[in-house]
């Protein structure tokens, strides 16, 4: 199925009706537009109700390259390289409503996280949290599912995400082999890992 932007904003306003938080789950592979579709989804949902939707990216709970040091930098972006243990407690706050919270946003430029990088407040009664492995089927990941209420998965073909992401690494200044060897031997691994261990979403986004 492939909902547009404004029956998707409808159908979760419409869900979140009289709740005081209601969460959203937007997931998908490395390069499938996640940061992009979740900021147009927030956007449609408070162009029709200001002020009611908030974003939390899974991609500022980064551990710090110093954190991994130089034998696991090659491998960030994978499962184990994330902070899950706060992302859950986060959502844990998020999900009681009282209170703002802050919550760290990821520099891609940097390549680093900033601590209270963004404020989710309780008027933003909507929060659609975007990362890649909100929905998966792993030890600690799979803790996550309770927290949302709607849980979304964008697809995209496998020769599109490459395509995207070695245009992504040629833009922050790799050359074209290094691109290459990112895409293949990191992205792409990781893009399979969500495609084929994920929980089911309740809608797709293709």
């Amino acid at each position: 199925m492939t909902p547009d932007l404004d029956t998707l904003s409808r159908q979760i306003i419409q869900a979140a009706d009289n709740l005081p938080r209601y969460m959203v789950a937007l997931a998908g592979p490395p390069g499938a537009g996640k940061s992009y579709r979740s900021e147009q989804l927030c956007t449609a949902i408070n162009q029709k109700r200001p002020g009611h939707a908030g974003v939390v990216p899974m991609d500022g709970y980064h551990f710090d390259n110093a954190v991994l040091g130089e034998s696991q930098l090659s491998l960030k972006g994978a499962p184990h390289t994330f902070d899950v243990d706060g992302l859950r407690v986060d959502l844990e706050r998020i999900r009681h409503a009282d209170r703002p919270v802050a919550v760290p946003v990821f520099d891609r430029p940097l390549d680093l996280a900033r601590a209270g990088g963004r404020l989710i407040t309780t008027e933003q009664r909507i929060v659609i949290v975007e990362g890649n492995y909100l929905l998966l089927d792993r030890p600690a990941w799979r803790d996550l599912r309770p927290f949302f209420d709607w849980t979304l998965m964008i697809d995209v073909a496998d020769e599109v995400l490459a395509e995207r992401l070695v245009a992504r690494w040629l833009a922050m200044g790799e050359d074209r082999a290094g691109a290459l060897e990112r895409t293949y031997q990191k992205d792409m691994l990781n893009a399979q890992l969500v495609k084929t261990c994920s929980l089911p979403p309740d809608q797709r986004w293709r």
